[in-house]
């Protein structure tokens, strides 16, 4: 039901995309722990299949990889999107030890931030087909941005562990050589950061399904805009 609400949003399909949407992380390393305690793995899993719905229903091919949270292996995510169009790899983000401070939540004591929130997106110049990718992400950005969302300026901050060149800072994207899904990719390549899921507002946010219907609306809207411009794809 929700694709299918999704999928109204969408302009009609020019060009028929093959995207692969790798989960991020998996169950025996899950990843970041949200402020509530939820796992990483858990939000990239559920966003990522709710993306990859509404992009079937506006008449693309998806293949998820990772979503049976056994993909341990990094560098053999991206090959099996060869052939593909597009491989985009979702997460959600935290940020550096540095700046967690405690909070007692149902019992537990967890780690929280609440001073940073905005999704990122991510190229690396050791793929082959950057340009392609950071069109693709540039457009995802903007959409973002059009439907309400703000891009983080965090991982720009000139810290250790961060200091992330924009590639496109309007629209919240960073150059990340070294990310091992991009650069071994054979297809154009982008890595998002949905939201900071260590500051407890922005977490609620990202737990509401009307807010993760926007995200996957501004992602289709994105793929179709990208996919239709020239050499977009072009795996050659």
């Amino acid at each position: 039901m929700l694709a299918a609400c999704v999928a109204s949003w969408l302009p009609q399909t020019v060009l028929a995309a093959s995207i692969a949407i790798d989960v991020g992380h998996y169950l025996e390393k899950p990843g970041v722990i949200s402020a509530r305690g939820v796992t990483e793995f858990e939000y990239n899993l559920r966003l990522a299949r709710e993306i990859s719905d509404a992009l079937r229903h506006a008449g693309h091919r998806t293949l998820l990889i990772g979503d049976d949270g056994m993909a341990a292996d990094l560098g053999r995510r991206a090959p099996r999107a060869a052939g593909m169009d597009l491989f985009i790899s979702i997460h959600h983000d935290s940020v550096q030890p540095r700046f967690l401070s405690v909070w007692e939540h149902e019992g537990e004591t967890l780690n929280y931030s609440d001073k940073f929130a905005g999704f990122s997106l991510f190229v690396s110049r050791l793929n082959s087909h950057m340009e392609a990718g950071l069109r693709c992400a540039s457009a995802i950005g903007a959409a973002l941005r059009g439907a309400g969302f703000t891009p983080s300026r965090y991982h720009a901050d000139p810290i250790l562990g961060e200091n992330r060149p924009f590639a496109d800072e309007a629209n919240g994207v960073h150059y990340f050589d070294n990310l091992a899904v991009l650069k071994t990719a054979s297809i154009p390549a982008l890595l998002f950061e949905a939201g900071v899921i260590v500051n407890r507002d922005e977490e609620l946010r990202l737990h509401d399904p009307a807010v993760r219907q926007r995200i996957t609306g501004a992602i289709g809207s994105a793929v179709n805009t990208c996919m239709e411009q020239p050499g977009s794809g072009d795996k050659k």
